[in-house]
């Protein structure tokens, strides 16, 4: 950006002389006098013709053209001042299409910028949908093994129940019997006490 003014003010300055250098030629190449006394006439007649009609001044019948060392010095400071403008023009409409140029481009990146976060963020979303529906199938699965050890759960304790007790069961729906176990032994009553003591 500093570059570009600096060049813009480079040639503004360049042109200053260059403007002189035409105003110098005008008034001693022959071709530039006709073409300045032309155009200083030009202008001149255009004026008067701006005055009679705007401002309202009396009409001319007849208007005397410009002398000949008036026409060529309103035309040099004409041929310079338009070489000025045309400069000035110039850095005004390149700068312009500089400044439109980029800004396509910020807005090109901008843009692109724009399509990347939008394809990371479907690809976001798209791995979230797919852990949420793992997610949800782990659930379904920890909660049909949850009911399953419930019954497993249920199924031991009743055959720890059954066990203590010492009877046989068969479960329902299953061959699976539970022998009886007899965690102590009992007397009968037809059989005598057992006396183990020595005699006396």
């Amino acid at each position: 950006m500093a570059t570009v003014k600096l060049a813009t003010l480079l040639i503004r300055t360049i042109a200053k002389p260059i403007s002189a250098q035409l105003k110098n030629q005008a008034t001693q190449h022959p071709t530039f006098r006709s073409i300045c006394v032309s155009l200083a006439n030009k202008m001149y007649m255009g004026e008067i013709k701006l005055r009679t009609n705007i401002l309202g001044e009396p009409a001319r019948q007849h208007v005397r053209p410009l002398s000949e060392a008036r026409a060529i010095e309103n035309g040099a400071n004409a041929l310079a001042e338009g070489f000025l403008f045309s400069v000035a023009a110039l850095l005004i409409l390149g700068e312009a299409y500089r400044t439109s140029r980029n800004e396509s481009k910020r807005r090109d990146n901008v843009d692109d910028k724009l399509d990347d976060l939008a394809a990371s963020i479907q690809s976001l979303v798209d791995r979230v949908d797919g852990f949420t529906t793992r997610m949800d199938d782990i659930e379904r699965e920890n909660a049909d093994e949850k009911i399953r050890n419930a019954e497993l759960e249920r199924i031991v304790e009743r055959m720890v129940e059954i066990g203590l007790r010492g009877g046989w069961v068969e479960f329902e729906g299953t061959p699976l019997m539970v022998p009886k176990v007899q965690l102590a032994p009992r007397n009968s009553p037809n059989s005598l006490p057992r006396d183990d003591s020595p005699p006396s």
